[in-house]
């Protein structure tokens, strides 16, 4: 595919120098495509080479931005993954790693330190969002500063530009990926504490918090899922995409079952493809909806609950339903 035309502004540090980029990829025109993209928006390439040149140690040099591509993952290059997110977490540098649904476990599991980026068999136009998104974290775009309502609206346009992206590299001949689906905002807030009036031995009115009502019956949730689901056998999946509230059903139904839940997994709950379902995890997860958790048993896997403010919420929310809740479904 001829390269697509996107207008770029000079990809620069906070001293008004290039970024650095290194691109590890074992497919020659992927990593040559990556460079085109990358030199196109102003970065300035330190190395490109294949995967196998992680092995190498950690002595060499990074860029400020680490570009990687592995659709395969072997007990090899999973260690190696795992060192190059501590020195990306150390150095402060972006990464942005690409693969396979197969290998999404093992990759999500290596990578806990650096909040990298992970695109799940990414067409051409999601690695370009993905640069831009690398822009947006830079400290001199004060994106941090935005409100939880700006930030995931920001996230809903991000997601819109991909889907025009994808259009625009359909309508130019190049490969199309696995379309996108448009994202609604989801704005979390805290619970209100409920609280009742209590009298004292000395006649006194203290104010106590009730106690959390239980969470609903797993099947009670797992029928409202398979509900949502049945929508897409009669109008376009778009029209209700919402992966936010797919996954705290999905996931909220495993915490009562004593189950859990894999990245993959709750990317095909979420209902969207799994590089936009990524990208609402890692954001649910910076507003404290949703928490990794290791396996104890097993360094190299990791999975997603809910945190009990998630919990809270949602018990409260199935509380407020009552029986309504089951007369919905």
């Amino acid at each position: 595919m001829a390269q697509a035309n996107f207008a770029y502004e000079p990809a620069n540090d906070a001293a008004g120098l290039p970024l650095t980029v290194s691109i590890f990829a074992d497919r020659a025109h992927l990593r040559a495509q990556i460079r085109d993209d990358a030199e196109a928006a102003g970065f300035r390439i330190a190395e490109a080479g294949d995967f196998a040149a992680l092995l190498e140690g950690d002595a060499r040099p990074l860029g400020e931005v680490v570009l990687v591509d592995c659709p395969r993952l072997d007990p090899a290059g999973m260690a190696s993954l795992t060192r190059l997110d501590l020195r990306a977490a150390h150095s402060g540098a972006h990464l942005v790693v690409s693969t396979s649904l197969e290998a999404l476990d093992d990759v999500f599991a290596c990578l806990d330190q650096s909040a990298p980026q992970i695109l799940v068999d990414p067409g051409r136009a999601e690695r370009v969002i993905a640069l831009g998104r690398v822009l947006a974290r830079l400290p001199n775009l004060r994106v941090r500063e935005l409100s939880e309502e700006d930030r995931l609206t920001l996230l809903r346009l991000t997601e819109q530009v991909g889907q025009i992206a994808e259009r625009l590299e359909r309508l130019s001949g190049g490969t199309p990926s696995a379309p996108q689906a448009a994202d609604s905002v989801f704005r979390f807030e805290s619970p209100a504490p409920a609280f009742h009036a209590a009298e004292g031995e000395d006649g006194s009115k203290r104010l106590l918090r009730a106690a959390r009502p239980a969470l609903p019956d797993p099947r009670l949730v797992r029928r409202i899922i398979r509900q949502r689901q049945l929508r897409g056998r009669f109008f376009d999946a778009e029209l209700f995409a919402d992966p936010a509230w797919d996954m705290l059903l999905d996931l909220t139904a495993a915490r009562v079952e004593h189950t859990r839940v894999s990245v993959t997994s709750l990317c095909i709950a979420s209902g969207v493809p799994p590089t936009t379902a990524l990208r609402w995890i890692g954001q649910m997860t910076e507003l404290g909806l949703l928490e990794r958790v290791e396996d104890e048993t097993d360094r190299r896997r990791a999975f997603i609950a809910l945190t009990d403010k998630a919990a809270e919420a949602m018990a409260r929310y199935f509380a407020d339903l009552g029986r309504d809740a089951a007369r919905l479904v």
